[in-house]
């Protein structure tokens, strides 16, 4: 899979402008003061869904609804946000979206995908599982099966990597978490398409860390995905195409602890009162991590969601 081009990506955000606003991108005192940086927090909690996800499912809906106009159904698996922005544009063009979850998952999101209308199924104890319940439901019921990463969905991705690398002077690096790949695959093409220097840097969760050990031995390496924290990070199966894009372009990879994700979202709170998930702190947990390196420095965090029960939420705050 190639890169998409600007003009790809350009018309990706004219879809995405027809349901939201771009999200901002704001530089934050005390962050700055933290870090001994200048922290570019990139606010994907701030769309419809409170996650970045709602981009490529826009892109993707739009185009299916008229590619294969007969589809009237359609059918994913996720953790919570792919599900939501798969059900918010499915929504929009008059689609039924039919949700396969893991048991136990996030009571919060399962609600917040019943309330844009999805029929939620349950099946296995983790993504992959649902994911290969999700493929089989799809054959037997003839649903349309929406992919967890896809060329339009990096399409859409990347109009928020074009927002960020536009609106902000040059940035040294960018960092920003990898759950299957979608969003620094879209940083990758924003910062292509603007023929910038900028480096990106991935970040997973150690707990979670089937790319990390991919991207060191060049090729899809198997590994459980046991976060407690940052379940948008739990990828046990890498996907071969991310995987090809982020060796091309992607500078390195860091590994972050639950520990780190919950001190990140608390400092995150602390000084900007915005509700991360573990997966959306998990870049600034990087950042954290690395402060020594970034001190001086211009830099980038995509905040890639919100979407945490307020029971995990609160707990982290306490500690």
């Amino acid at each position: 899979m190639q890169l998409p081009s600007l003009e790809s990506l350009t018309r990706a955000a004219e879809i995405v402008a027809s349901a939201m606003s771009p999200t901002p991108q704001y530089v934050w005192p005390l962050i700055n003061a933290r870090t001994g940086a200048e922290v570019w927090v990139k606010h994907e909690n701030h769309t419809p869904i409170g996650a970045f996800k709602i981009r490529g499912a826009l892109v993707y809906v739009n185009w299916l609804k008229h590619a294969q106009p007969q589809v009237k159904t359609v059918i994913a698996a996720t953790r919570g946000n792919h599900g939501q922005a798969v059900a918010f544009a499915a929504n929009r063009h008059g689609l039924k979206a039919v949700i396969a979850v893991p048991s136990g998952n996030s009571r919060e999101k399962n609600s917040a995908m019943r309330a844009l209308g999805a029929e939620l199924v349950e099946n296995g104890l983790d993504f992959q599982s649902a994911s290969e319940f999700a493929e089989g439901l799809a054959r037997e019921r003839g649903y349309h099966r929406v992919p967890s990463f896809h060329e339009l969905l990096v399409r859409g991705t990347g109009t928020y990597g074009l927002e960020l690398l536009r609106a902000a002077p040059e940035l040294d690096t960018v960092y920003v978490p990898i759950g299957l790949g979608s969003s620094i695959c879209g940083m990758l093409a924003a910062r292509a398409a603007l023929n910038l220097r900028t480096r990106i840097v991935g970040v997973v969760a150690a707990a979670s860390p089937s790319y990390a050990i991919s991207f060191c031995e060049g090729k899809p390496i198997r590994r459980p995905a046991e976060t407690r924290l940052g379940d948008g990070l739990a990828c046990a199966v890498p996907d071969p195409e991310a995987l090809e894009l982020i060796l091309s372009g992607v500078e390195r990879i860091v590994q972050i602890s639950d520990e780190e994700i919950a001190g990140a979202m608390r400092a995150l709170f602390q000084d900007t009162h915005n509700v991360t998930e573990g997966a959306g702190a998990a870049s600034f947990a990087a950042v954290l991590q690395e402060k020594d390196a970034v001190r001086g420095r211009r830099i980038g965090a995509v905040l890639t969601g919100s979407n945490v029960d307020s029971d995990v939420f609160a707990g982290v705050l306490r500690i």
